[in-house]
Formats: C-alpha cells, structure tokens, sequence
C-alpha cells in the first residue's frame, strides 16, 4: 500500500529537485522485463508481423472501405495506441516500432555499410523530420487515405523503405535518431510523459569504458547513438533499455515523475517542440474545420478546390499559433537567460492541449469506426455470421470524450501558468501579463471546443 501511495503522490505533486520515483527500485518484475531482451525481440517480431500482414492486406486485399479491417487496424486501433503511448511510455513505442525491422535484419546479417551519419543529416534532420510529418497529416487529409486500403499500405511501406535504406547505408537507428517523420512528433509528446528512462549521474561518474554508447565486444551500443549518460530529456531516447545490459554500474533506470516536470523545468527551450506545437496545433485546427460544414463555407467563398483550401486553411492556422505562441512567451517577460539561454515559456504551456488535441482527433476515428470493425472483417472474410455485430457509438459520447479531454489539456495549461508565474518567475510577470496569458490560453481553447464540437 506504501509504494502506491507514493506512486500517487509523485503522479500528482509536482518536485522538480526530487519529485522522481525509482519504478526498478519499486516494481522489480519491470526491472527483470527490460533486463530480459528476448521479450524486446518477442514483441519487435510480432509488430514487424502484422504490418507486414496489413501491408499485404492493404496492397493485394479488397479496396472498397467496408472490406478491408486494415483501414481500421492501422488508423484506428495503431494510431491511436501510439498517441496514447506518449502520455505513459514516451518514445517507448519506437522501441517496438516495426519500420526499421527490415533494416535491422540487413544489419545482423552484415549486409550494411555501418557508417556513421553524415554532418547534414545530423544538422537538417529535425527540419526533414518535421516536414515528412505534415506532408503525411496533409496527404492523410487531402486524399481521404483513411479510406484507401492501398494508399495507406503505399504510406506504410514508404516509411518502411526509408527505414531500411538508412539501414542500409548507416549504422543503428539512423532513421530513428534524425529522418523519421513520427519520432520527432512521439519525441514532443514524450517530454510530457508520466515515465522517463534515465541514467544515475553518481554512478556514471565511475564509468571508464562507457559501453552504452560505444558497445562491448559482441554487443551493439545504443541504437541512437545516445547512451544512457546522455538522456537528459525523452526526445531521443527509445526507451528500450539496450543500455541495461552494457551498464556494469546498473546506472539507467526507468522514473515514475508528474507529466509536466520536464516541460517546466526546460520551459520551452527544446528547438523541437519549438517547431512541432505550433504546426501539430494548426494542422489540428484544420483538420477539425475539414470535417465541419464550416469547410464548405469557406471552400465557397475563397472559391478554390478542396485540396487548396485545406492548405491555406493549414498555412493560416500554423502561422496563427506561431505568432500567439510567441506573443505568450513576450507576455512571460522572462525569455532569456546568459546560462539558460533563450527558451519559450508559452510552449510548456500550450503542450498539453496540443496533445490531448491530437489524442482527441486519432480517437475520434476509432469510436467512429470500432462498430463496423466486426461486420467488416465478416464481409472480407465472407463469415456471414459477424454481419449481425454491428453496434453505433452515439455521438454524444464521442463529443463528451473529445470535450473531457480537451477539458484535461487545458487544465494542464492552466497548471503549468500558475507554477510558471507563482515559483519559476516569481515576481517576474506582472498582473496584468498573467491575466493575458490566461486569456490567451482560453482564445486556444475555445478553437478546439468551437471546431471540434461543429462536427457533431
């Protein structure tokens, strides 16, 4: 009963010196999981097996929508699981992630080059990243993919692809660390995850040969290049404890800490989520509006295609958030530090609504879609039988779920100005610049609750 109580309290009180709680220490059957690798390479396998299966299924299966469960399996129940991963596991997924199976099997067979990665990825892959990331939203949007069994399987297969030439050509996770479109959005969303995977500074400090980032004879280092020394944030790490078994200091270990203690201690300062936010917010706004008879007003009276209107619905709507965002972090007054540097506290504030917001649209699909899975797979697989299980989700209950979680991410933003202005900048932001920055907030919250409520 006394571990849970401090489970609870670490979830729940916010300590940013020692507001961390050892999961190796409390739970030593999750120890025994991440030091055990076959369980890793159990479940990397089975992932690798069904999206080579839904691959297949999509690519050579039926294409009319109400065919095909791929559709629903991959839109549905895989992105969705892997937004609500963020909030619990951080990067964790990409630990499991099925895209660069192919290239890790090329590298265990010697059939890589095992270079290390040039200066321009390592410089330009977080905007490359980020691009491919949008491009998917907007193509997901603009085509109607999530109706098209071969088009999604065209999607997956070119991640895939990438995957697996970098594979070719460097070693580790080079697509991982710098090129994949999804790590740099899983790696935003993990700094504000309920886990973080971190190494004991006291007991590095002893290291001489620093195996988890160099390897040992017959062990590969970290996937990412990383090691566990240097996981100072949850943006890179995997979270898939290949370090444990390198470490002879049992140094990495995986926390329990509040899910807003990495965003206020750094308060805006990761480049990254300077980049993601904004765009993930905008794109969200005009997703939510392309769904609305909104859309076709505004289709209407810019006079242009539905594909145009989107993007400049898209462009218009990122530009907004940028502009607030930084209006917000101007209003914090303190935004620059000689040691700490130049950082943004209106992105840690905003955080939690950008994700809960994604969470909220990915869910949105699957409660839309969960009643037709069954008769779905009857019509694919001709079992007459299944046609019968048809069941509707009422739309009052996907509009009461999208609207409590949006409820949750404002609340985090509200928390996260209150500590903001009452200990972090004490004294720092006047009266008047803390009631903007509320307001500001609540400008962001009633366009989620505005777009997303026209739907239904």
């Amino acid at each position: 009963m006394e571990k849970w109580k401090k489970v609870l309290h670490t979830v729940f009180c916010l300590e940013l010196d020692n507001g961390r709680l050892n999961l190796f220490e409390t739970f030593p059957a999750l120890k025994r999981f991440f030091y055990n690798r076959r369980y890793f390479a159990w479940i990397r396998t089975f992932g690798d097996i069904v999206f080579l299966v839904l691959i297949l299924l999509g690519l050579f299966g039926p294409q009319e929508a109400d065919r095909n469960v791929m559709l629903f399996l991959a839109w549905g129940v895989w992105w969705t699981s892997v937004v609500l991963s963020w909030f619990f596991v951080g990067r964790m997924w990409c630990a499991f992630c099925p895209f660069p199976g192919l290239a890790r099997l090329l590298q265990n067979l010697k059939l890589s080059r095992l270079r290390s990665p040039p200066k321009w990825l390592v410089c330009k892959g977080l905007h490359l990243a980020t691009a491919g990331f949008f491009f998917i939203i907007w193509v997901e949007t603009v085509t109607d993919m999530k109706h098209s069994p071969f088009s999604t399987a065209l999607l997956l297969l070119s991640i895939v692809l990438g995957a697996t030439l970098m594979g070719i050509l460097y070693r580790g996770y080079t697509w991982c660390r710098y090129l994949c479109p999804l790590g740099k959005i899983i790696g935003s969303a993990a700094t504000m995850a309920l886990t973080e995977f971190r190494a004991d500074p006291a007991k590095c400090a002893q290291c001489k040969d620093f195996a988890c980032r160099r390897g040992r004879p017959g062990k590969k280092p970290c996937p990412v290049f990383l090691g566990a020394y240097h996981a100072r944030n949850n943006l890179v790490c995997l979270v898939c404890g290949h370090c444990l078994t390198l470490c002879a200091h049992d140094s990495p270990a995986l926390y329990l800490r509040h899910p807003l203690r990495e965003q206020i201690i750094n308060k805006g300062r990761y480049v990254t989520c300077g980049y993601v936010i904004p765009l993930l917010m905008g794109s969200q706004l005009a997703r939510f509006i392309y769904e609305t008879p909104y859309f076709g007003w505004l289709q209407n009276l810019l006079g242009y295609g539905p594909t145009v209107t989107f993007t400049l619905l898209f462009g218009v709507s990122t530009l907004f958030f940028i502009q607030f965002i930084r209006l917000g972090s101007h209003l914090f007054v303190y935004y620059e530090d000689e040691l700490f540097g130049r950082f943004s506290p209106m992105v840690p504030v905003v955080l939690p609504l950008a994700f809960t917001g994604e969470l909220v649209y990915r869910l949105d699909y699957f409660l839309r879609n969960v009643g037709d899975f069954l008769p779905t797979l009857g019509r694919q697989m001709r079992w007459n039988l299944l046609l019968a299980y048809h069941f509707t989700v009422p739309p009052e209950f996907i509009r009461f779920t999208g609207l409590f979680l949006i409820f949750l991410g404002t609340l985090g933003g509200l928390y996260t100005i209150r500590y903001l202005c009452r200990y972090e900048f004490e004294g720092l932001v006047p009266r008047k610049n803390q009631v903007l920055i509320y307001l500001l907030l609540g400008v962001f919250v009633f366009l989620y609750v505005f777009s997303f409520s026209a739907r239904y």
